[in-house]
């Protein structure tokens, strides 16, 4: 029995060694003219990826912040906007929503239309900068959905914001 199992285990090493090999056809590119597809550092999909929803959201930054009461964009915030231009330019086949929001601070309606505002500044500046207005809608949270919760001006900070959020990956 002691044979047989390791005939069994001798027999699949040799397997898995051979399916290692990308010259196994005498084909540098790995055989069949199909180049490896995990050559490369970058992954489909993943952060790595340039044209990817996680490199927009990690390497070019999906948020802008705002003063207190102010729909005006800073100039980080410009910043930015002109890496998402030229990210949303170079990936044609994806559209984006803007989110407006607002800190706790205020009315409901008036944090509503603040945002309207901010998600409005943000859409403005992005098709001044090229990208289509058609690919391109706001909508307002106000003080809805906060990323941070307290009361305190570091948590306001965070949540006086316009979020772009991509959509789809396929426009027609």
């Amino acid at each position: 029995m002691k044979l047989k199992t390791s005939a069994l285990m001798l027999c699949a090493a040799l397997a898995v060694a051979a399916c290692t090999n990308p010259n196994r056809f005498d084909n540098p590119a790995g055989g069949a003219g199909v180049t490896d597809p995990f050559a490369s550092d970058v992954v489909p999909g993943s952060a790595s990826d340039p044209a990817s929803p996680a490199y927009f959201q990690q390497a070019v930054g999906d948020r802008v912040l705002f003063a207190v009461d102010q729909s005006t964009l800073t100039p980080e915030g410009r910043a930015t906007l002109d890496g998402q231009a030229v990210w949303l330019l170079s990936n044609g086949d994806y559209t984006a929503v803007i989110e407006g929001h607002a800190d706790e601070q205020g009315t409901r309606e008036y944090n509503l239309a603040l945002g309207a505002r901010r998600a409005d500044a943000a859409r403005s500046y992005l098709v001044s900068q090229g990208v289509p207005a058609s690919r391109l809608q706001v909508v307002s949270y106000g003080k809805e959905r906060p990323i941070e919760v307290c009361s305190d001006e570091t948590c306001y900070a965070k949540n006086r914001r316009a979020v772009t959020v991509l959509a789809g990956g396929l426009t027609g």
